[in-house]
């Protein structure tokens, strides 16, 4: 059912490694909120490649791309969200303020962090054409030309999804690691304007990105 099944953990190890949207947008809430929003954004990101998969096995993924005009909404809606990020990284900085917190407020501001971060994890790939395609593209190089079952689809799927989270789940805990340094005011000022405008960046790429 499944063929080369090695080589294909092995190629997703490398392209989730890849830096891109999902990524800057962990290092962006592990940044901003701590280590537990950061593993947050990765479960939402990790539930919206179980729906990507679940769109590739049933087919549902080439019908979004074989429509010209869905797609482009798709892809629209995810470039502006992304820069919307991206915006809202860059104004955060402006607000920065040193403040003291009761213990009451600080676990209530993480807890809403928390379901933020869920979300943004989730619509951000949710809302990724380029995740789309690859999902169409990439898991049936991976599967026997004679199948005709869904069922090696969600054995890549689940794979990829697993080896996705503990690669960024092992990158937010190095983050953490260095959060006394990286909580320094001129750390903060500096990588959260790199990952606000990388965030940008990426929404732009994706505006004018051309399916080929």
């Amino acid at each position: 059912m499944v063929e080369h099944y090695l080589l294909f953990i092995i190629v997703s190890i490398f392209l989730i490694l890849l830096p891109g949207p999902d990524m800057a947008l962990a290092t962006r809430n592990t940044l901003l909120y701590g280590r537990s929003v950061g593993l947050s954004t990765i479960t939402g990101t990790s539930h919206a490649l179980f729906i990507h998969t679940t769109a590739a096995a049933l087919g549902l993924s080439a019908l979004l791309v074989q429509s010209a005009f869905f797609f482009s909404i798709f892809k629209y809606i995810g470039a502006l969200y992304l820069a919307y990020l991206g915006i809202r990284t860059l104004f955060s900085l402006r607000n920065q303020t040193a403040t003291q917190m009761n213990g009451q407020s600080v676990l209530s501001k993480k807890y809403l962090s928390k379901k933020m971060g869920y979300f943004q994890g989730f619509l951000t790939n949710l809302t990724n054409p380029k995740v789309v395609v690859f999902f169409l593209t990439f898991l049936p190089q991976f599967v026997r030309p004679d199948n005709h079952s869904i069922v090696p689809f969600f054995i890549l799927g689940i794979t990829h999804i697993l080896i996705n989270f503990l690669l960024f789940s092992t990158y937010v805990f190095l983050i953490g690691a260095f959060n006394q340094w990286l909580q320094k005011p001129s750390v903060q000022f500096m990588l959260q304007s790199v990952t606000g405008s990388i965030l940008i960046g990426f929404g732009i790429h994706l505006a004018l990105w051309a399916q080929r």
